[in-house]
């Protein structure tokens, strides 16, 4: 596996350039944090990677073919998108964690669940009743009952506090350390010194450096 490849990839919207020509390699099995301040093009980067935003010039490939040739619905089992701010699809958490999988068993929702450190009992509790750090997990969950080989991660840890964002770096070690990508967008220092292996250091849409973490 190769992973993802920009090649002098724009985006703009209007007069606004939200990503300068950017030239990136993201490398398949690895964790790569996406870092830079607020408005630096980090969440239009994920967009990019999972086509809901498509570029103004260049390309964007995965495994070396373009996405744009990609049928979507395939590629959007491959990658999975937890934005950070969560929107839920459905009324009780166990049909949420569902909706990519209607089939999914109970039981291996609820393992779902707990990954994300849930408890059972949020099984059947109403959507509208979670905070906004419960239903970001869900979001989790219910992107990973899919079995997608590349997550998207923007800012996971934003409303979480800190034993539970622990559970975050846990799941982005499992899900690599079982040949899986993460590339995540994150604030969070520690949470990237803990997992990520590259960074790629946007400023103003453009990136000013792609190191080892």
């Amino acid at each position: 596996m190769h992973g993802f490849r920009l090649d002098e990839v724009a985006v703009t919207r209007g007069p606004a350039t939200l990503l300068a020509r950017i030239n990136a390699c993201i490398p398949a099995g690895r964790c790569t944090a996406v870092m830079g301040a607020s408005g630096a093009g980090k969440t239009t980067m994920l967009r990019l990677l999972s086509r809901l935003t498509e570029p103004t010039t260049g390309r964007v490939l995965l495994d070396g073919v373009p996405i744009a040739e990609l049928d979507v619905l395939a590629l959007r089992r491959r990658v999975g998108l937890v934005a950070q701010a969560p929107v839920l699809l459905a009324d009780r958490v166990l049909d949420e964690v569902r909706v990519g999988r209607p089939d999914l068993p109970d039981d291996r929702a609820g393992e779902l669940l707990a990954r994300v450190g849930l408890a059972p009992r949020f099984a059947t509790r109403a959507t509208a009743e979670l905070s906004g750090g419960e239903a970001q997990r869900l979001c989790l969950a219910r992107s990973l009952a899919v079995e997608p080989e590349i997550l998207l991660l923007d800012e996971p840890t934003s409303a979480l506090d800190g034993p539970t964002a622990t559970v975050i770096g846990a799941l982005v070690h499992e899900h690599v350390s079982t040949g899986g990508t993460v590339v995540l967008v994150s604030h969070d220092h520690g949470l990237i010194g803990s997992v990520a292996e590259r960074v790629l250091l946007l400023e103003h849409g453009h990136l000013v450096a792609d190191r080892t973490a």
